[in-house]
């Protein structure tokens, strides 16, 4: 039997066969006086069940340990794993299609900076329509991706400390107001007095607690804050210096 004539019979190509071959799974074959390989039954009964192996979902590697007499792991263990494995794989496609659907069915549709928790979509949905304040958008974008960047351990103090600053009807108001006195900004030079007043504005919607750690400059010393200036026009990155700052001594 040719190979072609082999991957025929249990439909497979004759590169699949190969790949058998180079894998140490399948048997070389003998070769006849003009080079041929020559293929028995015993080569169809041992390709068959790779397949048959494969298609339940088994690696290679985990096949070859079926197939190999030494392995010390029979069929029934193998498939075991497998099925272990299959149902983590279930649970957290059930997670995460009960996350979709709760992303779905937010009040408000999703948001643009989305996807999102539920928590940070609702504090959102809080705010309002905040499309026609470019900070704002550039603020929901900041708070987007730290919820994405933080610890999960640290996560529900983020959300608390975003509940605590965007929780109530005044919070929403002095942020909207906030946003506002920073859009002015975006053609000021630093020295502008409407830079320190955005900042105290500005300074009483920060929450504390997502300040860098004690000890990091907020100047200099931190390249998420030194990007988070260069993003923003000089009277604008001025004005969330000082606010951070402010917060920064309240704290101490």
């Amino acid at each position: 039997m040719r190979i072609g004539e082999l991957a025929d019979v249990v439909g497979v190509t004759t590169r699949t066969v190969r790949h058998y071959h180079h894998q140490r799974l399948l048997p070389e074959p003998e070769r006849l006086a003009n080079g041929y390989r020559t293929y028995t039954l015993r080569h169809v009964v041992v390709l068959a069940r790779i397949r048959r192996l494969t298609e339940l979902g088994l690696g290679l590697a985990e096949v070859r340990d079926v197939l190999a007499d030494e392995a010390g792991k029979d069929l029934a263990e193998v498939l075991e794993e497998l099925d272990a494995d299959l149902a983590r794989q279930e649970a957290a496609i059930r997670e995460r299609r009960a996350r979709l659907r709760g992303l779905l069915a937010a009040e408000g549709g999703l948001p643009a900076e989305g996807p999102l928790s539920p928590e940070l979509a609702e504090l959102f949905a809080g705010m309002g329509d905040v499309s026609g304040s470019p900070m704002a958008v550039r603020d929901r974008e900041m708070l987007a991706l730290l919820e994405s960047t933080t610890a999960p351990e640290d996560r529900e103090g983020l959300l608390a400390a975003l509940r605590g600053a965007l929780g109530s009807p005044e919070a929403v108001a002095q942020a909207h107001r906030a946003y506002a006195l920073l859009d002015e900004l975006a053609d000021v030079d630093v020295d502008d007095p409407r830079v320190a007043e955005a900042a105290r504005v500005l300074a009483e919607c920060l929450p504390a607690q997502m300040l860098p750690e004690e000890g990091v400059e907020l100047d200099s010393g931190h390249s998420f804050l030194r990007a988070m200036y260069a993003d923003f026009a000089p009277g604008q990155a001025e004005a969330i210096r000082l606010a951070l700052g402010i917060v920064a001594r309240g704290r101490s």
